[in-house]
């Protein structure tokens, strides 16, 4: 009984966690729309707050306490679909960190990577989620 909890929580935030990082780059980009020192510019600096330290940042922390959970409880260590699990999670986190890092500089008046640019990185959350997937239902190795 206490696995299925572990494992609904774990489904659970993982939702939220990729919600939110579909959700973020979508926000800069419209934050780097609004003119610079604007009021516009000032509301999506605090909308992109709240979203990472409301949502974001506590699911991720969520989703690795309960996903090595759920590895230690089953195994998954020894089993090699969860190997490239697991660093398709890291590389996620990896993102994640980029993208509150670009957060604060766009809060700064930092603006380094073009809307474009945004556009296209709103993506690594999708296909990080669907090789995921995969490895977890499939299990192909």
């Amino acid at each position: 009984m206490t696995y299925a909890w572990i494992k609904a929580g774990h489904i659970i935030f993982v939702i939220f966690w990729i919600a939110g990082l579909f959700m973020l780059p979508r926000y800069y980009v419209y934050h780097q729309e609004a003119a610079p020192g604007s009021d516009e510019e000032k509301r999506w600096i605090e909308r992109e707050k709240k979203l990472r330290n409301i949502i974001i940042t506590p699911a991720m922390a969520l989703v690795w306490i309960l996903g090595l959970t759920l590895a230690y409880i089953t195994d998954a260590f020894s089993q090699g679909w969860f190997h490239a699990k697991f660093a398709l999670v890291i590389l996620l986190s990896g993102y994640h960190g980029y993208m509150v890092g670009y957060g604060k500089k766009l809060a700064k008046g930092v603006r380094p990577v073009s809307g474009k640019a945004l556009r296209i990185m709103n993506e690594v959350p999708g296909l990080a989620t669907v090789a995921i997937v995969i490895l977890v239902i499939v299990r192909p190795f």
